[in-house]
């Protein structure tokens, strides 16, 4: 093909590019739409997440709606740890808690798979479900995460198992049951040292001082499943999420849409392979090797399409590295076999339609059309030019009025949400980067 030919094919694809774009601000949100739902979500956990003593639990919102995303189907994620309960990873952190407050749990991951961990009371638990969780185990108490499971359903009418969460039946919402950890994994130190263009080194020192949680999951192929704890770096992927450019937010936004309508349509709930959690760690890897210097608008979709064969080569590879611990495999205990064989046909045979594939998605697929059938079409990306103010302040108080609405039971608890609006006057509001 001629350079000419070729010169109108680019200039196809970014005008389709663009279109799908405006299509996903519409569908997800504009950037100015995504920061004020952040803002409204840090202010609604300030209010009423953020524990107010050593007592109790903190909760943590995540997922899709925490980051400010709105789709059709997306559950609310929840996580919850014992407030006077820490993770430390060497007996040397001890010396930061008061352990007459504070119990001590020691993360040993050195008989687990890699992104696994067992973990063991350091200093008695004052905590009747952690006690009860307890098995001894190399002479030391164990805090065995199937039993958490067990005694959080036991205790919790009406709330099953379903992985790391229990959940109720016609919720829209899961309960991660964790523990927290205030400092870095040394497992994923490696992370660290990758992170030379993305995230901004303000972004890492953020995420690396809020340290991690530990979810109530073992590894399936663990000499100890019942037993082990996954680390997981909830927040700080929110935080990669937030640190994202619009465009690169739309590119992981259209991947879950993919998986959702194309690669999964018709396929039952257990026979899933891939999730959207596997979009997000392609789209992570993508950014921080920097294949795409400028992702913007008119290159969307080739942001789109270089996620899609890194996804192709880990299916056909059957590795899917994890973004913070590599030597995690994600793949390693579903896809591989007859199912990986299958799941990787399936995906070349969209590889081989090309971004033709993207007509399969009834969300996307008019945006597509739209171009191909008005060649001459005039596409504006101005965010500003597609929502109005007045549509904007709408959807403000679509956001207020969709957060519970605190209720006040009595004065002491009015003076405490007073405090804590006081507090939050002098914070900064969350900016899109």
């Amino acid at each position: 093909m001629d350079s000419m030919g070729t010169s109108r094919i680019e200039t196809a694809i970014q005008r389709i590019s663009e279109s799908v774009f405006v299509g996903l601000c519409n569908i997800a949100g504009t950037s100015q739409m995504v920061a004020m739902r952040r803002d409204m979500m840090e202010i609604n956990d300030i209010l009423n997440c953020k524990p107010t003593d050593s007592r109790g639990y903190t909760l943590m919102l995540s997922g899709s709606k925490k980051e400010g995303f709105r789709l059709k189907g997306s559950d609310i994620d929840i996580m919850m740890w014992p407030n006077n309960h820490r993770v430390i990873s060497k007996l040397s952190q001890f010396q930061y808690y008061n352990i007459n407050r504070q119990t001590l749990i020691l993360s040993d991951c050195s008989n687990s798979p890699p992104g696994f961990t067992l973990l063991y009371l350091i200093n008695p638990s004052t905590h009747g479900l952690i006690r009860k969780a307890c098995v001894k185990m190399n002479e030391r108490q164990c805090v065995s995460s199937s039993k958490y499971r067990q005694v959080w359903c036991s205790i919790s009418p009406g709330f099953t198992q379903h992985g790391p969460c229990i959940y109720q039946e016609d919720s829209d919402f899961d309960q991660a049951i964790s523990l927290y950890s205030d400092f870095w994994p040394p497992s994923a130190s490696s992370w660290i040292d990758r992170c030379h263009s993305w995230p901004q080194p303000h972004v890492v020192d953020d995420i690396v001082k809020n340290g991690c949680h530990f979810v109530a999951i073992g590894h399936k192929l663990g000499r100890h499943e019942n037993h082990e704890w996954r680390i997981s770096f909830s927040l700080a992927e929110q935080k990669l999420v937030y640190a994202m450019n619009h465009s690169q937010a739309l590119t992981f936004i259209l991947l879950k849409l993919f998986i959702k309508e194309i690669i999964n349509n018709e396929i039952a709930d257990d026979d899933k392979l891939l999730c959207s959690y596997h979009m997000k760690t392609a789209v992570f890897w993508v950014i921080q090797q920097n294949i795409i210097p400028h992702c913007c608008p008119q290159n969307l979709l080739e942001g789109f399409w270089v996620c899609f064969k890194l996804l192709l080569k880990w299916v056909y590879e059957g590795v899917c590295p994890n973004f913070f611990i590599p030597e995690n495999n994600m793949f390693l205990t579903k896809i591989y076999g007859e199912a990986q064989n299958q799941l990787f046909m399936r995906l070349f045979g969209l590889y081989e339609k090309g971004l033709a594939s993207l007509l399969h998605s009834p969300s996307i697929s008019p945006f597509i059309i739209n171009v191909l059938f008005n060649p001459r079409l005039s596409i504006c990306t101005n965010e500003h030019t597609l929502i109005s103010e007045t549509m904007f302040d709408l959807k403000v108080f679509e956001e207020l009025y969709a957060k519970n609405t605190p209720f006040i039971q009595n004065l002491q608890r009015s003076f405490m949400y007073l405090h804590k609006i006081e507090y939050m006057i002098n914070l900064p509001l969350l900016t899109q980067s």
